[in-house]
């Protein structure tokens, strides 16, 4: 007779974490709430340690919930009768909570599974017990057509869940989100029996009459052969109804602890201890520390994947030794039944799992890998992470690597932390495998990539042509403009037709601009551009638009003691002259105006000989109001009454004579 082990019967990744929490956690103070697994002997060994089964009103006591879970109202009554919560509740089935608790609002909830279950009834009540249960086909014409989304108890059979779940699929027009939920280690259990039961001539099939994936096991194998056995131990089999067989296959749930299935091999004919022994292990793999071995991931949590390596024990990854990275989370690097190559760095963590490292494996990988990039001259994707003194601390493929300062960017950068977090091509300019030293210039692949654009933009440009640019920097002498991944300047003189103080009155870095290229010059690198000459002049748009007597409106430019220059909308300036600015009289222009106020002045004079414009805010002003002159009256003084004043001559005056006068002897005259 031979005997044929499956290689993953037993406890699954669940099953051993609840036995275990529940065992460590054992005493007369501990309540099981329900079986802890579908499996009389881990239930007795629990008992005789003293835990005895839950009733109603327990307080203050250790209350082990079991693997399959349950209704979530309990668990919150059990907290709130201050119990200390012993959660055994598998992580599978808790991922299957979080998925149905998500889109209950959203989503009409369907769940493949028995009915009555434990687990199947913990699902449902995180979607408030208003799940779609599908026990058998019949269930299906309970759902309505609208926006579902199905999951699957954890201990499913494969076939049955996919037949359901394309009906399903079919009725709702595919307008509907499938989560295969059963797990991975059942999946596995099932193909391994399916594959066993091709070469046996009979099954035994061990594990508890209530557990559902043993059950599962069992019509896996009914599909292949007649003789199937489902028993709890092997007591429950006829051994002498098994000696007709050549071949025996056994496998057990994953609820059934390796006491059972040992003493299932032992118990079989012309097998002695010895013999069991062997064929336990020659049916597991030989692990040894410091190997690399490649598996199959199981299951994946927050904190750690567990690994299928053939062994009698599954291995686990811890986060840690999952990536480089202390920011990946297992789920963003795997998933239930990918294959992976991971480190063996013991064999027995003390609870029975192998501890592994994917880190170790992929970081032997990558250093060898990177060597044959720096011999080959290959180009890398750095991802930064930290500034630090000289320069930038990077990732790359896992390894850490150096970029200094000086080989970040070809122009000087003051501020290297815009840099963190961002992914940059560099070339590696010094490596050293047995220091583990790796550094890296991006400074040498933007030389080359701009040595590159720079012929290129060359080689089409031409002076006179009027080409599109974007403003990247401004200086106080002009600005500097991208045309194309070489960078022109606009000279602060071809800026604007208008004289200007800097070139953020005209431009701002980012703003797009026509400019014409001025000048070439390739072997000094130099392009010249002029934005001022993609524009009209300002005198011609002035003169084609404006004439002598027009209002219009600008700005006050500068103030000078015999005027002030106001900027037209045009761009040129005119003159507005003290005299004609108000009709007022006004010592200088500063006294009623101020540089930058908009003014509305009537054009007086246009030279277009010499290009003066004269203005005048006076002319737009209305003529003062004349007043009205009264005729003056004139007054008539009263007339005075003229009296001739006589005065009497005094007797020596009359005696007086003209000849006295002039000193002449009138008497002697004739003589």
């Amino acid at each position: 007779m031979e005997i044929l082990l499956a290689k993953s019967a037993g406890f699954c990744f669940g099953v051993k974490r609840a036995v275990k929490l529940a065992n460590e956690n054992a005493s007369d103070n501990t309540y099981a709430y329900g079986e802890l697994v579908h499996n009389k002997d881990v239930v007795q060994e629990l008992a005789a340690k003293g835990v005895k089964q839950y009733n109603k009103n327990i307080r203050n006591k250790k209350i082990i919930i079991r693997s399959h879970g349950v209704h979530k109202n309990i668990l919150k009554d059990l907290i709130n009768d201050e119990n200390e919560i012993i959660d055994c509740v598998c992580p599978k089935v808790k991922y299957v909570y979080t998925i149905v608790e998500k889109y209950k609002e959203d989503r009409q909830i369907i769940i493949i599974g028995k009915k009555d279950h434990p687990e199947v009834i913990g699902i449902n009540s995180y979607c408030d017990d208003k799940g779609i249960i599908i026990e058998n086909l019949d269930d299906i014409k309970n759902i309505e057509i609208k926006p579902s989304i199905i999951v699957s108890q954890t201990t499913n059979e494969q076939n049955f869940f996919k037949n359901v779940t394309n009906i399903i699929k079919a009725i709702l027009k595919d307008d509907v989100l499938v989560y295969n939920t059963i797990c991975s280690a059942t999946k596995v259990r099932q193909d391994e029996v399916k594959n066993l039961a091709k070469e046996v001539d009979a099954m035994i099939v061990l594990g508890g009459v209530n557990s559902s994936n043993t059950k599962k096991l069992a019509i896996v194998a009914k599909e292949y052969l007649d003789n199937v056995y489902l028993v709890e131990n092997i007591h429950q089999v006829d051994l002498d109804e098994l000696k007709k067989f050549n071949k025996i296959g056994i496998t057990a749930g994953a609820s059934t602890p390796d006491s059972v299935i040992k003493e299932a091999v032992s118990s079989m004919e012309n097998f002695d201890n010895n013999e069991m022994m062997e064929a336990i292990e020659n049916s597991f793999k030989r692990v040894r520390r410091g190997e690399i071995v490649e598996g199959e991931v199981l299951y994946v949590t927050d904190n750690e994947i567990m690994v299928n390596i053939g062994y009698r024990s599954d291995g686990i990854v811890s986060r840690e030794e999952l990536s480089s990275n202390p920011d990946v989370k297992p789920s963003d690097l795997f998933k239930p039944g990918d294959t992976i190559q991971v480190y063996v760095i013991k064999i027995d963590d003390g609870d029975g799992n192998v501890v592994l490292s994917h880190k170790r494996v992929e970081a032997m990988k990558v250093w060898d890998e990177f060597e044959q990039k720096f011999e080959n001259k290959e180009n890398v994707v750095a991802h930064v992470k930290n500034v630090v003194k000289g320069g930038l601390t990077a990732d790359v493929d896992g390894l850490k690597a150096f970029i200094p300062a000086s080989h970040v960017a070809m122009r000087f950068q003051r501020d290297l932390n815009k840099f963190v977090g961002q992914d940059l091509e560099c070339e590696i300019i010094d490596f050293d495998k047995a220091k583990r030293r790796i550094v890296l210039s991006r400074k040498n692949i933007e030389e080359k990539q701009f040595e590159d654009t720079r012929k290129e933009v060359f080689s089409k440009l031409h002076e006179g042509d009027v080409i599109e640019g974007t403003v990247q920097r401004l200086t106080d002498f002009g600005a500097f403009v991208d045309v194309g991944g070489v960078d022109g300047l606009i000279h602060i003189s071809e800026m604007s037709w208008n004289r200007i103080k800097h070139p953020s009155e005209v431009v701002a870095p980012g703003e797009n601009v026509e400019v014409q290229i001025l000048n070439l010059d390739e072997e000094k690198n130099r392009i010249a551009l002029g934005l001022k000459q993609t524009t009209k002049r300002p005198w011609d748009e002035f003169v084609s638009s404006v004439e002598v007597g027009d209002t219009v409106t600008g700005h006050v430019v500068n103030l000078l003691d015999f005027g002030a220059f106001v900027r037209l909308e045009s761009g040129v300036d005119g003159l507005l002259h003290v005299s004609q600015i108000s009709r007022d009289h006004i010592e200088k222009p500063a006294d009623i105006l101020n540089i930058g106020d908009e003014v509305t002045v009537k054009v007086t004079d246009i030279d277009e000989e010499n290009k003066k414009i004269s203005l005048s805010i006076k002319a737009l002003l209305p003529e003062p109001e004349k007043k009205e002159e009264k005729p003056r009256v004139k007054k008539e003084r009263p007339k005075k009454e003229f009296k001739p004043e006589i005065i009497e001559p005094k007797q020596d005056e009359f005696n007086t004579t003209i000849g006295d006068l002039i000193d002449i002897d009138l008497d002697n005259l004739g003589e």
